[in-house]
């Protein structure tokens, strides 16, 4: 056999005699149905974990409000160990009486053994910011007047 009749029954005998979870040519291992047609499978991400195109908002979000917290805490001059400093999307309920606008933090404060906690709610903080130097500038004044309520201080006292 010759051609195209040769190439029809190497394939058969191949499949044929191919384990299960094997298919194809004789001797290759099948391809997920979902790799493309050169065996190179599923590209992987477009940059890697340590490129900043791979953080989210979320995790920016986050270092910022941990850099503007070690600012407050040095002007402040002593650890904030006794604080516990959460971020959250937006608030959970509406706001309090005296409160005219969305809330762009809270402070919860410590009862019996449970630690005084600031909250900082994200979206409404990224709302109102126009630029990250705005946001980071932002961000700074929340901290310091959440931290200042909870020290007992003016909020002054702990921003440039």
């Amino acid at each position: 056999m010759t051609g195209y009749a040769a190439w029809q029954d190497l394939r058969s005998t191949a499949e044929n005699a191919a384990e299960p979870g094997r298919a194809g040519r004789a001797g290759h291992a099948s391809r997920p149905a979902r790799s493309e047609r050169h065996g190179r499978g599923i590209r992987g991400p477009l940059a890697w974990p340590r490129v900043p195109a791979m953080r989210t908002r979320a995790e920016e979000f986050d270092e910022t409000v941990l850099s503007a917290l070690e600012r407050v805490e040095h002007r402040l001059g002593r650890p904030l160990d006794m604080l516990e400093v959460a971020v959250e999307d937006v608030p959970t309920h509406d706001p309090a009486p005296w409160e005219s606008d969305v809330a762009l933090g809270r402070t919860f404060p410590g009862t019996g053994k449970a630690t005084p906690r600031v909250v900082i709610y994200r979206r409404p903080i990224e709302a109102r910011a126009v630029g990250e130097d705005e946001l980071a500038d932002l961000i700074e004044q929340i901290v310091a007047e959440q931290v200042a309520g909870v020290v007992g201080i003016h909020p002054d006292d702990l921003q440039d």
